[in-house]
């Protein structure tokens, strides 16, 4: 700008000498102050007090704890205790115990919450001996035009071992993997295979209980291979992590991790009857079917069922929980171990249909297997069984089924006893009694 002919905007004035413009240098700006040592030293000092303060925030936080834990007490009389060798081991294995919980994981034991690492391996390898693969190789009745024809097929499986008496190897596994086995081959952790039997069934809970001779198996196979520990499915929490071990479709053991997603739901299999689930999103596909759901302590907190839900969603998994199949399990066990008769088998005379818990609902009838009609001279009317009685158990093993007292009674020969438990309606209301029959031959019956 000019202000009085002289211009201003940083410069002198100059003014008109001669015709030529006599130009000034410009004004001095003030100088910009030099960062001396004083203002690095400044710096240094605030980095290292924020360094400090973090540094106590976090030793007082790891001496909570510490101090929680009980920890703090133990390294004090560790180190009171110097001179006894034996005390001092005792107070720092209680320490190391206190840090970590024996698998790897870190964990606090005064509040019992346990750090999950992504690395299952360890679990996993001490629990695969107890997990065995299952061939059933089985008899199918098919309808062609009318005609009913019998085939062969065979299915894979898992299955579980649970125990053992003096003479069998006991293995808990799915019903619907044994069902109409023709013969059973289980394949162990070793790479070896023995053939097993069908000790105990349950097809409404969908559970079964196999054996294998222990003098079919070599001392090697017996070193191999060790009892599952069973945990507490009560105990599960949503969120929880847990591990599938199974034979999925058929290629081998395989393991698939995942969280439990839910507790206690209802879902109907397709056999009709209604049960109480552990909902997984670990991959449960067909083969898994009998084998082992564990926790991060490798226990056996339920056993998978790829059958039930079908095969319409992804993600979503049942297993039966071990708290509920325990019980039955174990009473599966005790049984005696029967073989399909190579002929001529045990005879009722009746025409069963089935009562699924659908039918039941709707009727308010018990399940079971209900009596349509008892044939004449037959061992089920010299048993006294009648018309609208309802069949629950066959020597203690639970019947929902017309096809699964079928089954049963091909390990029955003619001439020999049952216990039948049937529901009978009296005065309107159902009550549970017990008969005895001795079983015919189908042969005799119609001759």
């Amino acid at each position: 700008m000019y202000e009085n002919d002289n211009y201003v905007n940083g410069y002198t004035s100059y003014q008109p000498s001669q015709g030529m413009p006599q130009y000034t240098q410009p004004a001095p700006q003030p100088e910009k102050k030099k960062k001396g040592a004083g203002h690095f030293f400044r710096k240094t000092i605030a980095c290292a007090s924020m360094g400090l303060c973090f540094g106590l925030f976090a030793g007082a936080g790891a001496y909570a704890v510490a101090d929680g834990t009980g920890m703090i007490s133990k390294w004090e009389a560790a180190q009171e205790a110097s001179g006894d060798v034996a005390k001092l081991e005792s107070y720092q294995k209680e320490i190391e115990n206190m840090v970590t919980d024996g698998t790897g994981s870190t964990a606090v034991t005064a509040t019992n919450v346990t750090t999950v690492t992504s690395d299952v391996s360890g679990m996993v390898e001490k629990a695969m001996p107890s997990m065995v693969s299952i061939i059933n190789t089985y008899t199918e009745k098919v309808s062609y035009f009318g005609q009913v024809i019998e085939q062969e097929g065979s299915a894979s499986g898992s299955g579980i071992i649970v125990g053992q008496n003096d003479t069998e190897l006991l293995i808990a596994t799915n019903y619907h993997v044994v069902e109409n086995a023709k013969t059973l081959s289980v394949h162990f952790t070793d790479e070896t295979d023995a053939e097993a039997v069908v000790k105990g069934t349950d097809s409404a809970m969908d559970l079964a209980v196999i054996a294998v001779k222990l003098s079919d198996l070599s001392e090697d196979t017996k070193s191999a291979i060790s009892i599952a520990k069973l945990g507490d499915s009560e105990s599960l929490k949503l969120g929880e992590p847990v591990v599938a071990i199974g034979n999925a479709l058929g290629y081998g053991q395989s393991v698939t991790v995942g969280y439990v997603s839910a507790l206690n739901r209802e879902v109907t299999m397709e056999s009709g009857s209604t049960g109480t689930f552990i909902q997984t999103d670990a991959a449960i596909n067909p083969g898994n079917s009998g084998g082992a759901l564990l926790n991060m302590n490798g226990e056996v907190i339920g056993i998978n069922s790829s059958k039930i839900g079908g095969t319409y969603v992804e993600g979503i998994g049942y297993a039966i929980p071990i708290s509920a199949a325990q019980p039955i399990l174990e009473d599966l066990m005790s049984k005696e171990t029967r073989v399909k008769v190579d002929g001529d088998t045990g005879y009722l005379g009746i025409i069963p249909q089935s009562v699924t818990s659908d039918v039941a609902e709707i009727y308010g009838m018990p399940e079971g297997v209900y009596v349509s009609r008892v044939e004449d001279g037959t061992p089920a009317a010299d048993g006294g069984l009648l018309k609208g009685d309802i069949i629950t158990k066959l020597d203690g093993t639970r019947l929902q089924t017309a096809e699964a007292l079928r089954e049963r009674l091909e390990y029955y020969k003619p001439g020999e006893t049952v216990e039948l438990t049937v529901m009978r309606s009296i005065d309107g209301e159902y009550q549970e009694i017990t008969l005895t029959v001795t079983l015919g031959s189908r042969d005799s019956i119609q001759q």
